[in-house]
């Protein structure tokens, strides 16, 4: 075997795929596969690239390129093989040897460079863009932007995400950090919080809420001044070494606090956190550091259940209730019982449970960002099945799931009528936290 090829089956972790007996039962789960149609847009079909890349039977690199880049990554295909395939891992491995022979144009390279070395990563940009377009809001800005049909010519369709992304928090609430809050009532657990670049930067509110209730719930709350972006989109992308470098800036940032749990309400960046163990585990340094903090690592629909918070939750009128699963969150966390319990431990409600619950909805990070037309083929379908509920609220525990629901309810010409609200807005309001 030539050294070329050696290299190749390392990078692309050809062993692994051996695992894989071409059974076909990952295509039914499948969304790429089912909205795509094509072999080559299924796991077995990747697996089976990769197969051929280490087998010399394929000697053009690129022509990986597209199935894996139009890869969702929600790892439903993992539930389904009877064999234990570690697609995830084959993906990040590929993506990362592909972007590592990819030939970016400068004005790219620039632009991945840019955002996740300087932007992701930074707690004062994500700030600047948290305070930046809290101004937008308030000014008279948006109204001149909207009006002028500006946002149709945005990249990437932004003026569509424009119209639905959340109300900004003011920069005076911003800078009214607490880095300690005491449970209120009996203490039962010391958690430190995880709160993401995009969640704080963007969902801000819904972080303080997620704050507010773990106190309400007896859970004393630190949150580490010198954490920092959890790193799922540079996996997601194929920029490995970035990765690897801000897990173990969270691992040290959160190492200091002596928690029961570190815990997060971000079904994208909670797989991240539960996965620092295998995403270190080749550096002896770090391994069990990483897997500490693997271990410690929850989303708070588990803590808020385990302290009990759903046995005191405020009657609803009568609502009717679908839940949009995470796939991060129930694919790779493996988080599934907790949000439901939840959800229909709330009095008044009536929970519709959608068809095809699990399959995704297209969000994926931001996928939906640079595979747009895929993403909304994806969203449509899921769509479909919402709509069949009759559901008037629609409960996401992940932002990106969130806006890509919020987008689907738009397009379905459906607001106001439906809702979509993240797991924490919805019990806020339900134990009288505003």
């Amino acid at each position: 075997m030539s050294s070329t090829l050696e290299q190749l089956r390392k990078e692309f972790q050809y062993d692994k795929t051996n695992n894989c007996v071409q059974c076909g039962y990952c295509l039914p789960v499948c969304p790429t596969y089912l909205s795509m149609g094509k072999e080559t847009h299924s796991p077995r079909g990747r697996i089976n690239l990769v197969k051929m890349l280490g087998e010399g039977k394929i000697t053009d690199v690129s022509i990986l390129e597209e199935p894996f880049n139009l890869c969702l990554g929600c790892r439903a295909c993992e539930t389904a093989c009877p064999t234990g395939v570690e697609y995830g891992s084959i993906l990040e491995s590929a993506r990362a040897a592909l972007v590592k022979r990819k030939k970016f144009s400068r004005p790219v390279k620039l632009i991945r460079n840019t955002m996740f070395t300087k932007i992701f990563p930074s707690k004062s940009m994500m700030q600047f863009i948290g305070n930046s377009y809290w101004l937008y809001e308030k000014t008279a800005v948006q109204k001149v932007v909207r009006k002028s049909n500006a946002l149709k010519k945005f990249p990437f369709h932004l003026g569509e995400f424009e119209a639905i992304m959340p109300k900004a928090v003011s920069p005076k609430k911003r800078s009214q950090f607490q880095s300690f809050v005491k449970a209120k009532g009996e203490h039962k657990y010391t958690v430190a919080f995880f709160t993401g670049c995009i969640m704080d930067a963007m969902f801000r509110k819904i972080n303080e809420l997620s704050i507010q209730l773990l106190t309400e719930a007896g859970c004393d709350v630190y949150i580490a001044e010198k954490q920092t972006c959890c790193g799922a989109l540079h996996a997601h992308s194929g920029e490995m070494d970035d990765a690897k470098g801000l897990a173990k800036k969270n691992i040290a940032a959160f190492e200091d606090i002596q928690a029961d749990y570190i815990v997060n309400n971000s079904g994208g960046c909670g797989a991240m956190l539960y996965e620092y163990d295998h995403l270190l585990k080749e550096e002896p340094e770090w391994a069990e550091r990483a897997a500490t903090f693997s271990s410690k690592s929850k989303d708070i629909s588990q803590i808020l259940v385990a302290c009990g918070i759903h046995r005191n939750l405020a009657p609803r009128n009568h609502e009717r209730v679908t839940y949009q699963r995470s796939c991060h969150m129930t694919n790779v966390q493996k988080v599934t019982n907790e949000p439901l319990e939840l959800i229909t431990s709330i009095p008044g409600i009536e929970f519709v449970e959608m068809t095809d619950a699990n399959m995704c909805c297209g969000s994926a990070g931001i996928y939906n960002l640079v595979n747009y037309d895929e993403s909304m083929t994806i969203l449509d379908e899921k769509m479909k099945h919402t709509k069949a509920t009759k559901a008037t609220v629609i409960i996401t525990t992940n932002p990106g799931c969130l806006i890509q629901m919020k987008l689907g309810v738009e397009r379905e010409n459906l607001s106001p009528s439906v809702k979509a609200l993240h797991l924490i807005e919805y019990l806020a309001e339900a134990v009288g936290i505003s």
